[in-house]
């Protein structure tokens, strides 16, 4: 299945399932799904309630999200007067659009790794994107008046649907609720000119982090490590990978990761990027005003966005 957030005109925002050109709203059906014991004592832990709706809210209801939605959608396709929005019409929005954290992978493809100059890691280099940096796929990302070095990273997103601590590796991908395309844009000029390196912050700026379209789910990728990855730049490929070649498979971040921090519904993990990104051309080549670009990740499909 293909979950988005949506609007379309003069509606408030709203979930729905892609069925090919059109769109399933589900949205009154996930405000009332009933969350997970878990989520209860989490939250209340934490101070804060539940989602009310949304995205969020099938991903704080449980193992059983996936299956409860497929029987929801296919009785609803059994009802002569459904009726549907066209995907077309409507205005899309980041799936999960305020994620509680995006952790990144720093050079997590061998490529990628050799063209910065240096040998793998012996353990996952992990980075942070603020999530305020999230914006919808299709949007125009505005590059920054004081940024000339601004950078693009193809890379497959994992959303996660489950509390985790100390997760196995054996049983990481059950805490996957599926899979979507970040553009992990980069103001390279601070992380890789200034001392120490500002990562965080040149990855963190409005807009730096377009993620889309939907997400699908996990039962319609198996494995994510069988899968292809790549970026357009105004019609020509700069990246070209397979998440084959991630130094750090998804279910061994997930397990590495969780030893350390408790990975919750809707928390995202960037996996890397592969060879091919602009500041390690010759000469490099970085983003300006009018530049289309696009990615794509076989199994997840396609997101394209402009540099204004």
């Amino acid at each position: 299945m293909k979950l988005i957030t949506y609007r379309k005109q003069n509606s408030a925002v709203l979930t729905g399932v892609v069925i090919e050109d059109r769109i399933l709203d589900v949205s009154a059906w996930l405000a009332a799904l009933p969350v997970s014991e878990e989520t209860h004592r989490q939250t209340a832990a934490a101070g804060i309630r539940p989602a009310a709706s949304g995205i969020m809210r099938w991903l704080q209801s449980g193992s059983f999200a996936i299956a409860a939605l497929q029987r929801h959608v296919q009785l609803a396709l059994k009802d002569p007067a459904l009726t549907w929005d066209m995907l077309a019409d409507v205005q899309l929005y980041a799936p999960v659009p305020r994620p509680g954290k995006i952790i990144g992978v720093g050079r997590n493809y061998a490529d990628h790794a050799k063209e910065t100059g240096v040998a793998p890691f012996e353990h996952p280099r992990i980075i942070f994107k603020a999530s305020s940096s999230v914006t919808a796929p299709g949007a125009p990302v505005p590059r920054p008046e004081l940024v000339t070095k601004l950078d693009f990273e193809v890379e497959l997103a994992v959303v996660i649907g489950g509390y985790g601590r100390n997760v196995p590796e054996a049983k990481a991908l059950s805490l996957v609720a599926g899979y979507t395309i970040l553009n992990d844009l980069s103001a390279r000029e601070f992380q890789l000119d200034t001392s120490p390196p500002q990562t965080t912050f040149a990855k963190s700026m409005d807009g730096f982090a377009p993620m889309g379209p939907w997400i699908v789910t996990r039962d319609e990728i198996p494995d994510p490590q069988t899968l292809e990855v790549s970026t357009w730049l105004n019609g020509s490929r700069m990246q070209h990978g397979y998440t084959a070649d991630m130094l750090f498979p998804v279910a061994t971040l997930i397990a590495y990761i969780s030893q350390y921090m408790t990975l919750e519904p809707g928390d995202i993990i960037s996996t890397g990027t592969p060879a091919g990104i602009g500041a390690f051309r010759q000469p490099p080549q970085y983003l300006e005003p009018g530049d289309q670009l696009r990615f794509e990740v076989t199994g997840v499909g396609t997101m394209e966005h402009r540099i204004v």
